[in-house]
């Protein structure tokens, strides 16, 4: 199921570029649709924490001392300060380059996850792993690239790639918390975070425009729902299954989704380029399997905390 969780994850990132032009097409402002993504999906998971909280699942399991406090600040920072400074780099650097360019730039955070797990000792590198790397590094830059010509911009690319290395530290702080923290708590607590700080960012830049027509607010919640709350808790929930380097291997999914549907949705053509990368991709998927069916060492089992089995 992990890996499902992960590759669902992606397809529901994957959606939102299209989901983002619907919305711009109603007229929808760029940061009015940012904010109230988070809003959105913060009362929605809020209210899914609570109901679970009654069916006899708590928020948090017990835990001695103060450290259900820290685990619930830190499920904060990640969305105050990660999640919303990645999302700030990210539309900053596309106000400079190339959406494609950004994505590429983006997707350089699987290789830098991978190579941050191995050195703080949480995973190991083997040989399929590896060649998935590899398969999906290169199949997601032919999908970019297969896109056209590329203008580049220092400082845009500059941002993107310090979007890249937020996102790096997102996954691997969420990864050590997601172990301790249920996936549903965790994202509730990291979209309230990230909601708080582009609330504050709104009031300080001059307020809220929410004069928006009805098609807009439809497209608004599907962002907040498919490509936030879905999105969110299917990759925590994957990622407690995986550990960070395959869930940022399988990632790689998310541009190749966001091709296909924009070829269906907005008539986008895919070119041939474009689908030898999405093969490339697939492929990936499979040399993770192939990883994961070879026999596990005693301290593998899973269920065991990532920072003990690796």
């Amino acid at each position: 199921m992990g890996p499902l969780l992960v590759l669902l994850s992606a397809t529901c990132f994957g959606a939102m570029a299209v989901l983002g032009k619907l919305a711009y097409e109603e007229g929808v402002p760029p940061t009015t649709l940012v904010l109230l993504r988070f809003v959105i999906a913060a009362l929605v998971l809020g209210g899914a924490v609570a109901v679970a909280a009654r069916m006899g699942r708590p928020a948090l399991p017990a835990r001695p001392g103060g450290e259900r406090r820290r685990l619930a600040l830190t499920a904060l920072a990640l969305g105050c300060v990660g999640y919303a400074a990645q999302a700030s780099f990210y539309f900053a650097a596309l106000e400079r380059i190339d959406a494609a360019l950004v994505a590429l730039v983006l997707y350089t955070f699987p290789v830098m996850v991978t190579v941050a797990s191995v050195l703080l000792g949480r995973d190991r590198l083997t040989p399929p792993r590896v060649a998935a790397l590899v398969a999906a590094t290169c199949g997601t830059a032919l999908v970019l690239v297969g896109a056209g010509g590329l203008a580049f911009h220092a400082a845009g690319v500059g941002l993107a790639f310090a979007a890249a290395v937020t996102y790096t530290g997102y996954i691997l702080v969420g990864d050590s918390t997601v172990q301790r923290v249920p996936p549903l708590t965790l994202t509730a607590l990291v979209m309230t975070g990230a909601a708080v700080t582009l609330a504050v960012r709104a009031l300080l830049t001059g307020g809220l425009d929410v004069d928006i027509r009805p098609v807009g607010w439809l497209w608004i919640g599907c962002i907040a729902l498919v490509s936030t709350v879905v999105a969110s808790t299917a990759f925590f929930a994957g990622l407690h299954r995986t550990g960070p380097s395959t869930a940022s291997i399988l990632s790689t999914f998310e541009p190749v989704a966001t091709v296909v549907l924009a070829a269906v949705v907005l008539g986008e053509r895919l070119s041939p380029v474009q689908a030898v990368g999405g093969a490339l991709v697939l492929s990936s998927v499979l040399l993770v399997q192939l990883r994961r069916r070879t026999p596990l060492p005693p301290g593998d089992a899973p269920g065991v905390p990532t920072g003990a089995r690796r």
